[in-house]
């Protein structure tokens, strides 16, 4: 089950990747809506929410005392430099912590502000909440991408085709 979670985790990083990699770098911090959140808001935040809940996962609670999660959503420039490293350190902790878990941790008790989960539960929260913030940056990508915009799931009107040679299907290596 934890490698199948890591999986997943990872096709959500890479649809993101590929969401990001097609926004200029002077839209990264365009909030698209009144009180929306830019893209590399939305990125500040999944990394402290990563960092937070995955270090020391199994011993402490995952919302840390030293996590400032307010300060994740603040309308300020960063450079994409600062964003990918941001980024980079949230994978990092939620990698180690999933390489480090076994199949008998699964159903051992973590806490997420004080709520007692199911390891299995706070995993399975975890990406339910990557994913929804991901789709988020797909979409701002989108708009602020334009006509340059590169599909990264299936193009409109070319299910059949896709149908007949699935590659996102495939587990990420």
């Amino acid at each position: 089950m934890i490698s199948d979670i890591a999986n997943e985790f990872r096709r959500y990083r890479m649809v993101a990747d590929k969401a990001v990699l097609q926004v200029p770098d002077d839209e990264l911090n365009r909030v698209v809506a009144p009180d929306g959140n830019s893209v590399a808001m939305l990125i500040r935040h999944l990394s402290g929410n990563l960092v937070s809940r995955f270090t020391d996962f199994l011993e402490t609670d995952g919302e840390k005392p030293w996590r400032d999660r307010d300060s994740e959503f603040e309308e300020r420039p960063y450079t994409r430099a600062e964003v990918e490293e941001r980024w980079e350190t949230g994978w990092r902790v939620l990698d180690a912590q999933l390489a480090a878990l076994t199949e008998s941790d699964i159903s051992r008790t973590v806490r997420i502000r004080g709520q007692a989960l199911t390891v299995q539960e706070a995993l399975l929260r975890s990406m339910a909440h990557v994913a929804y913030h991901v789709g988020q940056i797909v979409l701002i990508a989108r708009m602020l991408s334009q006509d340059r915009w590169r599909w990264i799931t299936i193009p409109k009107g070319e299910s059949t085709a896709y149908n007949s040679n699935p590659t996102m299907e495939r587990r990420p290596s």
